[in-house]
């Protein structure tokens, strides 16, 4: 395992723009960190970003603690790896939806109506960003 203190790599950014699911954990809480499956994207900028609902769970506690983690492995089949992102989060009320059609075109085909159907949906709500600042980046590569 390795650590860059605060940034991400070109090879981690290449392993992140991959169609791979990232588990998301957000600060606050009575219970301990539930960490949920999420869609995201690594930008240019070296942040990792996300669209939720507005008055999602997870951003009524990041209003009052903006500490969140995201961990990325490779799948079963492949050699072992992961990268692991913790920082603080803005929530940000544009881009979402563009952002979400970035994804949508990512981890699905969206020639398949239903899938169409879906997005469409998605694209109907009110979205916003969670944008996570790397603090710390881990990562292990076999």
């Amino acid at each position: 395992m390795s650590t860059d203190a605060n940034s991400l790599t070109p090879q981690d950014l290449d392993f992140l723009r991959r169609p791979l699911h990232g588990f998301l954990t957000v600060a606050g809480g009575a219970l301990p960190p539930q960490p949920r499956p999420v869609w995201f994207e690594a930008t240019a900028e070296g942040t990792i970003q996300l669209f939720t609902a507005p008055d999602s769970l997870k951003v009524r506690r990041l209003r009052s603690d903006p500490r969140a983690s995201i961990v990325v492995a490779a799948p079963v089949g492949e050699r072992e790896r992961w990268v692991s992102v913790a920082g603080r989060t803005t929530v940000e009320p544009d881009g979402a939806h563009d952002l979400c059609a970035r994804l949508a075109a990512r981890y699905w085909d969206l020639d398949d109506p239903a899938r169409a159907d879906d997005l469409a949906g998605l694209l109907a709500v009110e979205q916003v960003r969670i944008v996570i600042h790397p603090e710390a980046v881990s990562r292990y590569a076999y």
